[in-house]
């Protein structure tokens, strides 16, 4: 790329963030006068804060999403491409409901419905998200006692989260390479056969779990011992005392002053678990169907099949499986409950 052509971006750059600075001022001015000077509103200052993050979201949030709705309702792939207009009506893109339909009838990808690939998230991701609490929690609880370098121990855990997930992942792929693989090397030295982690169905995905598992674990650690530091030791001193025994002051103490980190923790969790494209994504180069999940389905639909429309109405299909799945757990366990009362 030659200096002219930098500069030239950078240009645009910086008249687009001139052009937004330029918009929040007018935005903000509006309402000073409207809810200062005119109405005298009482809370005025707080949705003066809120209204430019309140607009960032509508533009890059919810104008993308209510695109994608349109799409969904329309025939747009590479043979019918371009603006699809309001549900493809003048272009007679047209289909109605006929891509949600499809979702659950004809297969997703090449042989694969959407029920397979539903029951393979759902595996994929209890199993992941019952490892990682189960580890975090361990380590956390182990963290937690006094010990001689601490610091070095969690800093050392820490370091799979602060690698950039592509260049982890990248390795990953290499290490689980059949004939100059560290891990099938390991075996070797144990005297076990060489398994072939990329191109056996099963031992992909425990490939796929095993490094996400190593990713995600060091996330639940310290979101959990952030828990931990939170409670008061006069607790576990007064149970000590009563002759309760560390099992059950785990049971009785411990988990339930847990309970508010572990709710959102586990919701984050399960939906970042649950549309994690780059683990099935980099740890499935032979794109085998029994380790795709629902996210990577619907990228080979929108980029490799190019059926845009159908891939529009899979992912409304998948957001409001987490929409639902979100609600139900909220209202289950009743960690919001406080907020309201």
């Amino acid at each position: 790329m030659s200096l002219d052509a930098v500069a030239t971006a950078l240009g645009q750059v910086g008249l687009t963030l001139v052009a937004i600075a330029f918009m929040v001022a007018v935005l903000e001015g509006g309402l000073y006068l409207l809810l200062v000077r005119i109405l005298r509103y009482r809370n005025a200052v707080p949705i003066m804060l809120v209204a430019p993050a309140a607009v960032g979201l509508t533009v890059l949030i919810v104008y993308p999403l209510l695109w994608e709705l349109n799409v969904s309702f329309t025939k747009m792939s590479l043979r019918n491409f371009g603006d699809p207009g309001f549900l493809g009506l003048s272009r007679g893109w047209f289909v109605g409901f006929e891509n949600y339909t499809q979702v659950f009838k004809d297969p997703v990808l090449k042989l694969t419905g959407f029920w397979q690939l539903l029951g393979q998230t759902v595996l994929w991701t209890a199993s992941n998200v019952t490892l990682h609490v189960l580890g975090g929690l361990a380590l956390a609880l182990l963290l937690h006692r006094r010990m001689r370098g601490k610091g070095i121990y969690r800093a050392l855990i820490v370091l799979p989260w602060a690698i950039p997930q592509v260049i982890a992942l990248l390795v990953w792929r290499t290490e689980f390479n059949f004939e100059f693989g560290a891990v099938n090397q390991l075996l070797g030295l144990a005297g076990i056969e060489p398994v072939r982690w990329l191109s056996d169905p099963f031992w992909n995905f425990l490939a796929m779990i095993i490094t996400n598992v190593w990713l995600g674990i060091p996330f639940m650690m310290v979101i959990i011992l952030g828990g931990l530091q939170s409670i008061s030791a006069d607790y576990y001193e007064a149970a000590e005392m009563d002759g309760a025994s560390s099992s059950q002051a785990f049971r009785h103490i411990t988990l339930p002053l847990l309970r508010p980190v572990l709710t959102p923790a586990i919701i984050l969790g399960t939906v970042w678990t649950f549309n994690n494209i780059n683990v099935p994504f980099f740890i499935n180069p032979n794109e085998l169907e029994t380790s795709d999940i629902l996210v990577t389905a619907i990228f080979r639909q929108a980029f490799q099949y190019n059926r845009y429309g159908d891939a529009a109405a899979f992912a409304f299909v998948v957001f409001l499986l987490l929409l639902v799945f979100t609600i139900v757990y909220i209202r289950f366990t009743g960690s919001l409950k406080g907020a309201y009362e």
